[in-house]
């Protein structure tokens, strides 16, 4: 891993601003280190003058004023770095966060299905709240060092040339045992991100068969996978910890030794009287802090290799190139001309088990478009090509005004709920401050008669599976009738309702279709279909039929 990848600089600008501001207050602290030495060396200088002359002289007391106010001007320089990388992390992990999410957004669900979910959640989360080591500690001292060092080293050039030439030699002997010993670390911290996906993957994976296996009396079993990756997680922990102590040592005998050179030297001067004691006193205090920073960012690499890690990572998806969407989708996704007309022209969505498509059709404002096929026939794989988010050839023409993107365009409603912790109107509005009227309005249109207000769990926990199919269905229709948009994609949204409830669902698709949208429903109910103006049959083998109301080709 490098010191600094140069991929987190471009990606975050507060990221950018931390290096700065570190530096900044970096310099600050050097300048007021070397104040503290010389007002030291002075004070010493001037206490044995004044013990062989018998009185005080009268420039101790201002000597003594500046060490003191070196040493405020250090503390708040200290504090300030503190201060300033602390608020950086937390700007820097909700960027990433942010930037990342909006990515997978953009790719679409076939970009993730292909990741560990688990593992994505853990990176996101607490992989990247080790980021709070990394700018709260590693870039502050890496600032710190690469500012520090030469300022240090000439200012102990000043005092005494023969001592910095000996730091100058035995410097080198640091950043050796650093990089030995951050290879093995990065390979042990590598493991551990591992682990820590594992155990993600487990633990999730545990919960959403929990209904199974609790079905075949396998439940009990998964606390002891559980245990045994958890167990694993913590012994490579220990591991780590053990590894990091170890390498703290090595680079405090490293450091201790060289200044120890130094000493020695200063001393054998001293003695001989080539060296006075003023510079002697100064280079002595300023020789452990000529260390002190390269010293101290390989221990804070240490502490922040989590965080270097959770940071490739987030920074490899990103990098990461999608698919090439194709020059309609492009033209669409970024602002497309202005369209009344929902225009499929050879459309075809190639899968490595089958080819779906051409498919061919005109959907004028008012009608409702069924796509019926048996399950996995390609009626979603179809819904996402015309969504924008799934590869696909020929070309999509989707009505709305000049300038607005597909997304803006269109109204989605997946086959699955996707229902957040939160109340059933925050989850129709997905708001925390839905429009209670608007939202009784789409409950009322779905057929759904519960408490705007009511509670609802992760994963729709409290509802039905019917009456969490509706809330699904009262969000599009939110949506739709506030974003006015003249697309609405629903895919199954009547699988889990009884005739009557599906019904009332029905009408709610015709009324939007009424108003003026062109609705497209992937469905195999009898009572969807048999409501749309336009069918379009998708086979087993890919091949797609047209259909009109009247049952004619079109």
């Amino acid at each position: 891993m490098k010191p600094l990848d140069p991929r987190l600089l471009r990606l975050s600008r507060t990221a950018r601003g931390s290096v700065l501001a570190s530096a900044a207050t970096g310099l600050v602290r050097t300048l007021a280190t070397i104040g503290i030495a010389w007002g030291i060396a002075t004070a010493v200088t001037l206490g044995v003058d004044a013990a062989r002359e018998g009185r005080v002289p009268s420039a101790l007391t201002p000597t003594l004023t500046l060490l003191a106010g070196a040493f405020v001007v250090r503390a708040v320089a200290a504090w300030a770095t503190d201060d300033l990388a602390a608020r950086a992390g937390a700007t820097v992990k909700s960027e990433l966060r942010a930037t990342v999410l909006a990515r997978a957004a953009e790719r679409g669900p076939s970009w993730l299905a292909e990741r560990s979910t688990s593992g994505f959640a853990t990176t996101l989360g607490p992989g990247l709240d080790a980021l709070d080591a990394y700018f709260g500690r590693y870039v502050p001292q890496l600032a710190l060092t690469a500012v520090a060092t030469p300022v240090l080293l000439v200012a102990i050039g000043l005092g005494d040339l023969t001592s910095a030439v000996v730091i100058v030699v035995a410097m080198p002997v640091i950043p050796v045992f650093m990089v030995l010993i951050g290879l093995a670390t990065q390979a042990l911290q590598r493991r551990q991100s591992d682990a820590l996906a594992r155990l993600g993957t487990a633990f999730t994976e545990a919960v959403e068969g929990l209904a199974t296996l609790k079905v075949f009396g396998r439940a009990r079993r998964q606390v002891g996978r559980i245990g045994t990756i958890t167990d694993e997680y913590r012994r490579g922990t220990i591991g780590v910890l053990r590894l990091s102590f170890v390498s703290g040592f090595a680079l405090e005998l490293a450091a201790s030794l060289s200044v120890a050179l130094v000493a020695v030297s200063i001393g054998v001067r001293l003695v001989d009287g080539s060296l006075g004691l003023g510079a002697a006193m100064f280079v002595l205090v300023l020789a452990p802090e000529a260390f002190a920073p390269i010293r101290q960012v390989g221990a804070d690499f240490h502490a922040a290799q989590d965080g270097v890690e959770a940071s490739g990572a987030v920074l490899d998806v990103l990098d990461d190139r999608a698919p090439a969407p194709t020059a309609d989708a492009a033209v669409d996704d970024h602002g497309g001309p202005a369209a009344t007309e929902l225009v499929l022209a050879g459309l075809t969505v190639r899968r490595p088990d089958v080819v779906i498509g051409p498919v061919d059709l005109r959907a004028t404002p008012g009608t409702v478009v069924a796509l019926a096929g048996p399950s996995g026939s390609g009626k979603s794989s179809l819904v996402a090509a015309i969504r924008g988010v799934l590869p696909h050839e020929g070309a999509v023409t989707v009505p709305g005004p000049a300038g607005a993107s597909r997304a803006e365009r269109t109204t989605w409603s997946d086959q699955r709920p996707r229902l957040v912790r939160g109340t059933v109107a925050e989850n129709v509005a997905l708001h925390a401050r839905p429009d209670e009227r608007d939202v009784r309005r789409a409950l009322g249109e779905a057929g759904l008669g519960v408490d705007p207000g009511l509670p609802v769990g992760s994963g729709g926990s409290g509802l039905s599976g019917g009456q969490a199919q509706r809330v699904a269905v009262a969000r599009a229709l939110y949506r739709a009738r506030r974003a006015r948009t003249p697309l609405v994609l629903l895919d199954e949204p009547t699988s889990a309702l009884d005739a009557e409830a599906e019904q009332t669902v029905v009408r709610a698709v015709r009324a939007l279709a009424d108003d003026g949208a062109v609705v497209l429903v992937a469905s195999h109910r009898p009572a969807v279909l048999a409501a749309a103006d336009l069918r379009v049959d998708v086979l087993p083998t890919g091949a797609v039929t047209v259909t009109d109301r009247q049952g004619v080709r079109t």
